[in-house]
């Protein structure tokens, strides 16, 4: 008898608490995504110029927009959920935004930089101009879909702003822009997070439930980094032979932004943000490079000039020269990229790409601990619909 009631008592429970591998996993119908250029699919090859060989060379076989060798962490992630490969908003040649859009651009920032990015300066898309963007686009696109069949076949569902994963990986570029000239973070740090959080809650008005945020990865370990260390003498060489001045304000950067969540995770209290350390994946590639099938790390795959990291900051991946009356590749790529983490000096490689997007998936470097399949639930909760607190 008391065998029978135990029975009775854990069917019970088992059908008022099933089994957390028993609940669905996400199923977003669409990604929409904010950064700079390592999640630019294409935005600012679209707007002002295109991305030359050898970019592309190891999935495209053809430059495809983006700053690698291949693809990127966004576009692992979307293949994850079964979605094609995001679109670039500003790209009018691809036109499908039915699974999403990508409104990241490459040398973008979070504060606006007031420089011209063809003097050395960075992207006019910063981050509110792209949550702009994204504004206009909820309403246009669909005024665009009431057109008729084939326009609402490009367009997402008016549903899909509440239901779609947000994706952010955007900071890079303002701490080069602030610490290169020699500012201290505590002249931009400040402003950068509260851009940040701008665009958050922007995002959030218009419908964005479910946040992927990325830390901004470990800066002193890339070579256009390294090699500024070397001249200007700043700091000591880390553990993974990067620089630990660079990384640590990369840290403090990452600090910040978390504090900046834990905020915004009790300013809106229908979001689901989950937190990913992409510092932590990106630099176990420099600390154990043999443990992920990498070696030589801080060496530039697609560089120039040899040394140390093969990189130079007048000649650097696909630029060509006139030698001899003909067009000659200066920056080449490496024979196996395959082996390097490093593409460009600024940029990772696929197959370091890859690794990462491997590692981040299982939820062992987000916090609350969540995978992406557990992307749209609130930690210890069921999974959390549209519209739930």
């Amino acid at each position: 008898m008391k065998s029978l009631v135990l029975q009775l008592g854990v069917l019970l429970v088992s059908c008022i608490f099933p089994a957390t591998s028993k609940v669905a996993s996400c199923k977003f119908p669409a990604i929409f995504n904010f950064g700079d250029s390592n999640s630019d699919t294409g935005g600012l090859a679209a707007a002002f110029d295109t991305v030359k060989p050898p970019y592309g060379e190891t999935f495209f076989q053809t430059p495809a927009g983006r700053y690698s060798d291949g693809r990127l962490i966004i576009d692992f992630i979307a293949d994850s959920y079964g979605l094609p490969l995001l679109s670039p908003y500003l790209d009018s040649l691809s036109i499908n935004f039915s699974h999403g859009a990508n409104f990241a651009t490459a040398a973008s920032t979070l504060v606006d930089q007031n420089s011209s990015l063809f003097q050395g300066g960075y992207s006019p898309f910063f981050l509110q101009v792209q949550t702009r963007q994204f504004s206009q686009f909820v309403s246009r696109s669909q005024i665009v879909a009431k057109r008729g069949d084939f326009f609402r076949s490009l367009m997402p569902k008016e549903d899909y702003f509440n239901e779609s994963l947000y994706t952010i990986d955007i900071g890079q570029n303002d701490l080069t822009a602030g610490l290169f000239p020699g500012k201290s973070l505590e002249e931009f740090l400040p402003q950068t997070l509260a851009e940040f959080a701008d665009g958050v809650r922007a995002s959030y008005e218009k419908g964005a439930r479910y946040f992927w945020v990325h830390k901004t990865g470990p800066l002193g370990c890339l070579a256009y980094a390294l090699l500024r260390r070397n001249l200007s003498n700043a700091g000591e060489l880390d553990p993974a032979g990067c620089s630990a001045f660079y990384n640590n304000a990369s840290r403090r950067y990452n600090e910040g932004l978390n504090e900046t969540v834990g905020v915004l995770r009790k300013e809106l209290p229908h979001a689901v943000i989950t937190y990913v350390d992409v510092f932590a994946a990106k630099y176990a590639l420099f600390l154990e490079p043999a443990k992920y099938g990498f070696e030589d790390p801080l060496m530039v795959c697609c560089g120039y000039g040899g040394g140390k990291y093969n990189f130079d900051y007048d000649v650097r991946c696909g630029n060509t020269a006139k030698r001899n009356g003909g067009t000659v590749l200066l920056g080449k790529s490496c024979r196996r990229p395959s082996e390097k983490v490093v593409w460009d000096g600024t940029h990772y490689t696929e197959a370091a790409n890859k690794v990462v997007f491997k590692l981040i998936s299982t939820g062992d470097f987000s916090y609350p601990h969540r995978s992406f399949n557990a992307a749209c639930k609130k930690s210890g909760r069921k999974m959390v619909l549209s519209g739930d607190v």
